[in-house]
C-alpha cells in the first residue's frame, strides 16, 4: 500500500437527502401541518384578493383600471380625514396610555403594603378584560343626555350644569372623552411591563441613594425613571407599528355626528363596504392596501428604531 493512501483521513459522510432529515422529525411535522394549513388558508389565500385594488369591482361588473382607485383614493377628502383621525387618536391612546401606565406603576411600585398593591393591581387590570361592545354600553349609558345619564344627572345636582351636555355627540368633546375611556380600560394592562421592569431594579440602588440623603421624589427622579427609560422607548417603538390599525374602540363609541373627528382609515372601509347601497369593493381594496404599506413601513421604521436603540430587532 503507498503512503499517499495511507495518509488519507476519514472520508466524509454522503450528505443526505431533505427527505432523509425530515424522516426521524417526521411526527413533528405531521402535528405542525394543521396549524400550517390554517395559516395560509386564514392568512396567505386572502392576500390573492389584493389584485381587485386595480379593478372596478362592483357586484358583477369586474373592469381593470389599474392605479384608478388610488387616483381617486388620493383624491378623496374624506379618506384624508380618516387618515388624519387614524394618526391622532393612535398616535395620541399610545402616549397617553404609556404616560399613565408609568406614573401607576411607580405608584405601584412605592406602596409599602403588599395587600394594598395587590388589591389595586387587580382592580386595575380588570377593565382589560371587558369586550369593547361593554365598554361602550356602559360608557353610553352613563353619558347619556336622559334621566339614566349617571354624569348629567351629578352634574346639574352639584349645580354645575343646567342642560345636559351630549359628550359622545360633540365634535369637541368626542375625543377626549374617547381618550378617557380607552385610559380607564387599557392602561392598567400597560403597567405590567413597566412593573415588571420595576421589579427587576437592584434595591441596593435605592438604599445608597437613601445614604446619600436623598428623598422619595429624588429616588424616584435619579433611580426609578432612569431604570424605566429603556423599557419606554422599547414600548414606544414596538407599539408604533400598530397605530393604524385601530378599529373596535372607535367603532363602538362614534356616530355619524362625530366621524369629522372619529372617522379612521378601518371604519371608514367599513362604510364605504358596508354601507353603501352599491359597494366599489376594488377601491375599498385599495384603501385596504394603502393602509398595509404605510404599516409595512413604521414596521421597518420600527424594526430600524429598535436595532438602533436596543441593538437587535423587532422581526
Amino acid at each position: 500500500m503507498s503512503i499517499n493512501e495511507n495518509s488519507k483521513g476519514p472520508q466524509a459522510a454522503p450528505k443526505k437527502t431533505l427527505a432523509q432529515r425530515m424522516k426521524p422529525y417526521l411526527g413533528f411535522y405531521l402535528m405542525f401541518l394543521p396549524v400550517f394549513i390554517f395559516v395560509l388558508i386564514v392568512y396567505y389565500w386572502p392576500m390573492l384578493g389584493v389584485r381587485y385594488a386595480f379593478y372596478s369591482y362592483k357586484l358583477r361588473s369586474i373592469q381593470w383600471i389599474g392605479l384608478g382607485n388610488f387616483v381617486k383614493l388620493f383624491a378623496e377628502k374624506e379618506f384624508w380625514s380618516s387618515f388624519v383621525n387614524t394618526l391622532i387618536l393612535s398616535v395620541g391612546k399610545l402616549l397617553l396610555n404609556t404616560f399613565v401606565a408609568v406614573v401607576i406603576s411607580v405608584f405601584l411600585n412605592e406602596m409599602l403594603n403588599l395587600f394594598c398593591k395587590k388589591f389595586v393591581q387587580t382592580i386595575i387590570y380588570l377593565p382589560h378584560f371587558m369586550s369593547w361592545a361593554v365598554v361602550a354600553a356602559i360608557f353610553t349609558l352613563f353619558l347619556s343626555t336622559s334621566s339614566t345619564g349617571f354624569v348629567n344627572e351629578t352634574l346639574k345636582s352639584w349645580g354645575w350644569i343646567e342642560q345636559s351636555i351630549d359628550f359622545l355627540h360633540s365634535k369637541t368633546l368626542w375625543r377626549p372623552i374617547f381618550y378617557m375611556i380607552d385610559l380607564w380600560k387599557e392602561t392598567g394592562w400597560g403597567t405590567v411591563v413597566f412593573f415588571a421592569t420595576l421589579s427587576g431594579i437592584d434595591p441596593g440602588l435605592y438604599e445608597a441613594a437613601e445614604l446619600d440623603g436623598a428623598t422619595r421624589l429624588q429616588k424616584i427622579r435619579y433611580v426609578t425613571l432612569p431604570a424605566l427609560s429603556n423599557t419606554i422607548i422599547i414600548v414606544l417603538i414596538l407599539n408604533l407599528a400598530k397605530v393604524l390599525n385601530i378599529f373596535e374602540p372607535v367603532f363602538v363609541l362614534y356616530n355619524t355626528r362625530v366621524l369629522e373627528v372619529s372617522d379612521v382609515i378601518s371604519t371608514y372601509i367599513y362604510r364605504k363596504t358596508f354601507l353603501t347601497a352599491i359597494p366599489d369593493y376594488g377601491y375599498t381594496t385599495a384603501v385596504g392596501l394603502f393602509k398595509s404599506l404605510v404599516g409595512m413601513v413604521l414596521m421597518l421604521a420600527s424594526d430600524y428604531a429598535s436595532k438602533r436603540i436596543r441593538g437587535r430587532g423587532i422581526m
